[in-house]
């Protein structure tokens, strides 16, 4: 049985979201809230609200105990890129891309 918790469009790029998922991958549920807690990286808080939601559909939807959950999967793939333009010197205009996100994580329970 597994829990699944998705978060689409988020404004962090994806590069460094990798760097946090990588910190949290096949660590406990309550070790993941514990390192997103206390990681000081931007991509950490919209994380662990994500995490704190896998964890309640597993134990609402599902009846897992939480005790015994880990983060089976977590990746992040590309969203769509928001495109502004910076005005520079001499008339020009510099193209800026934000970057977004989509990030799936995935707790099981451990046997």
């Amino acid at each position: 049985m597994e829990a699944t918790a998705k978060a689409t469009f988020l404004r962090v790029a994806p590069r460094k979201i990798q760097i946090v998922l990588d910190l949290i991958r096949n660590k406990s549920a309550e070790e993941a809230l514990a390192i997103l807690k206390y990681t000081p990286k931007a991509a950490c808080e919209p994380l662990l609200k994500l995490l704190k939601s896998a964890i309640a559909n597993a134990e609402n939807n599902h009846d897992m105990n939480v005790a015994s959950l880990y983060v089976a999967e977590c990746y992040v793939s590309q969203g769509p890129t928001l495109k502004r333009i910076r005005p520079r010197a001499q008339g020009r205009a510099y193209r800026i891309n934000k970057k977004t996100s989509h990030v799936t994580l995935v707790l099981k329970e451990r046997e």
